[in-house]
């Protein structure tokens, strides 16, 4: 019986020490409130008002730390820097077209040259052939007698060319009218011409 009594003293003991400690905990949340309720009651309004929202301008601005001032001034310089390289690389790009255009433009040029200088040589090479092919035809109806004259004063060269192009028969009948010098050197002049030919 002593003993249950002393168990509920305890008991008492320790409920009692936790209601002391919730009517401390209460007393000092309601001292707390009560604190800054009555600052707040002191304020007037317009007071609350500037507390409840400051101004932008009255923000403070957190001091940037040195470190990165200077990472953001490098990263800056090399914006800059490759600001300036798009723009130098924009300008080359729009001289490499320019220059490209003329480029072009010069070779059509050339190749519009090219072809009147091909026209005017197959041209001038149509009337030399037309022009030596009339002679031709003229000394082949010439007497052989008249036109061996006129090949002894010829160029050996030049002569022999006429006598290759011309038809056997003619060429033959102006070769007998020749004196045996001048048959003897258009003869080798004829026979030398094809005899650097390739054979194969």
């Amino acid at each position: 019986m002593q003993h249950e009594n002393i168990l509920s003293k305890k008991a008492v003991k320790k409920a009692g020490s936790l209601q002391v400690i919730i009517v401390l905990l209460i007393g000092s949340a309601l001292l707390r409130l009560g604190e800054g309720t009555g600052q707040a009651l002191a304020r007037g309004p317009g007071e609350i008002e500037t507390i409840a929202s400051p101004q932008a301008d009255e923000i403070p601005i957190c001091p940037t730390p040195n470190d990165l001032e200077n990472i953001l001034t490098v990263l800056n310089q090399r914006e800059d820097g490759l600001v300036e390289r798009e723009t130098a690389l924009r300008d080359r790009m729009h001289a490499l077209d320019i220059a490209e255009d003329q480029v072009s433009k010069k070779l059509a040029q050339l190749e519009r040259a090219e072809q009147n200088l091909r026209d005017t040589i197959a041209l001038a090479d149509t009337a030399a052939e037309t022009d030596l092919g009339r002679l031709t035809r003229v000394y082949e109806t010439m007497k052989p007698k008249q036109a061996a004259a006129l090949f002894e004063e010829m160029d050996p060269n030049f002569a022999a060319g006429f006598l290759g192009r011309m038809r056997p028969d003619a060429a033959a009948a102006i070769m007998a009218g020749l004196s045996p010098e001048a048959a003897h050197l258009f003869s080798v002049v004829l026979a030398g011409r094809n005899a650097n030919v390739p054979r194969e």
